[in-house]
């Protein structure tokens, strides 16, 4: 559900009109106009590429990064922002994530750094942006490259600093799910250095080195520029959509932290849920999506691929409770209402698993508000946000004090469900 049928229909006629004049010309021309547009926006020199995966992959190259280099990237991401390292034939190294932001841990970045390192891709995801101001000076201190992959992020800022300015390099995507996306896609690079390495790497190399064929087509073109020029409308409206999920959802799942300061384009609506089982069934219900459900190094293609890797675990607890929720600037109120009841709904359904199960152990008369000052061993309350996670689990577990017990049950649903 990306949207752009129903803004097709809202500017239908500028469209059309910008086709008849697209069709009357060669598609392998000039597009220094968009170019300069996005430059007037960021204040960086740019070059237009066919995608945001080749943007990454040319920017390791123009560094001269290859066989026996490092580069240091999160585990949780798109493949690509990984993938481009081992392109060049670098060792990709999976840095685990925040718990809140998604976004690379610094302290997993500084436990996971060698001599061997050359770059870090550090992604800015969902639309959202983090304080990387640690992560810059840690590059500068040990003479590392940053490249800021802002491919999901067009329109984002932090403290008023835009998505694409931070990094030596930076790089943008416009894949038809994008916030801007081009009709076949699109990418570009984004730096304030030389740029004419990229126009070569873009275009065969221009018979001087070897090069790759990325060119953007004048219509592309075109419909990333306009739609680049409407960037404001559609960040507006997913941020609409946006405060309705976080009004009626806060209360009853983990949504997504913003960091004071930002202005996130919601390229995608995350929530995550109490565990993996949940968070499948409430998948199902909807017909959503999970970005991304599987840590990149887990994947089979990295069984062959040489890497290394952090332990991952906050990694591993999101890819196992994250759920994307449909999002476009034009999505209407019964439409988001009818997401939010059917999660409300699963989640009702999962608590009275919940209910039923506790019961089983401590009886019908399960509740007593008077208790939830009381206080228990810690093990207590370990055993009761556990079965809430998995409801078998209190079946499994082995307790002294039924009492003790009921003082957690308790404290935890008055606190927590109520």
């Amino acid at each position: 559900m990306t949207g752009w049928d129903k803004e097709y229909e809202l500017y239908k006629h500028q469209y059309q009109e910008l086709f008849d004049d697209c069709m009357k010309k060669e598609q392998e021309t000039n597009i220094e106009f968009l170019e300069k547009n996005i430059s007037k926006k960021t204040g960086r020199k740019v070059v237009a590429c066919s995608n945001g995966t080749d943007a990454l992959y040319f920017s390791l190259l123009s560094l001269g990064i290859g066989k026996g280099d490092e580069v240091m990237t999160t585990a949780f991401s798109w493949i690509s922002t990984a993938s481009v390292i081992s392109m060049t034939g670098a060792t990709p190294v999976f840095c685990d994530i925040d718990i809140n932001t998604y976004h690379m841990s610094f302290e997993s970045i500084t436990r996971m750094y060698s001599d061997k390192v050359k770059a870090i891709i550090y992604p800015h995801l969902f639309g959202n942006m983090s304080d990387i101001s640690k992560i810059k000076l840690f590059c500068k201190d040990k003479n590392i490259k940053l490249i800021e992959d802002a491919c999901q992020s067009v329109g984002a800022s932090f403290h008023g600093i835009q998505a694409g300015t931070l990094g030596d390099i930076s790089t943008y995507s416009f894949n038809a799910n994008k916030v801007v996306a081009g009709i076949s896609g699109g990418g570009a690079i984004l730096t304030n250095g030389d740029t004419d390495i990229f126009k070569k790497l873009r275009k065969h190399g221009e018979h001087e080195i070897l090069g790759y064929n990325s060119k953007m087509l004048l219509f592309n073109a075109k419909v990333i520029d306009f739609r680049l020029n409407k960037l404001d409308e559609y960040v507006k409206g997913r941020q609409k959509v946006a405060s309705q999920y976080d009004e009626q959802l806060r209360e009853y799942v983990t949504i997504q932290d913003v960091p004071e300061g930002v202005n996130h384009t919601y390229h995608k609506y995350v929530i995550r849920l109490q565990n993996k089982d949940v968070r499948d069934k409430v998948k199902e219900k909807l017909g959503a999506s999970v970005h991304y459900p599987t840590p990149i190094p887990e994947h089979k293609m990295y069984r062959d691929i040489p890497h290394r890797k952090d332990s991952l675990f906050i990694t591993k607890i999101v890819c196992d409770t994250i759920l994307t929720l449909p999002i476009h600037p034009y999505m209407e109120k019964s439409e988001v209402n009818k997401v939010v009841d059917t999660i409300l709904i699963s989640l009702e359904h999962e608590n009275n698993n919940f209910l039923n199960q506790m019961k089983k152990i401590l009886g019908e008369d399960l509740f007593d508000k008077s208790l939830i000052n009381e206080k228990t061993e810690d093990i207590y309350d370990y055993i009761i946000e556990k079965s809430y996670q998995t409801p078998s689990y209190i079946e499994e577990v082995d307790f002294n004090n039924k009492t003790k017990l009921k003082i957690a049950f308790n404290k935890f649903y008055y606190n927590v469900i109520a």
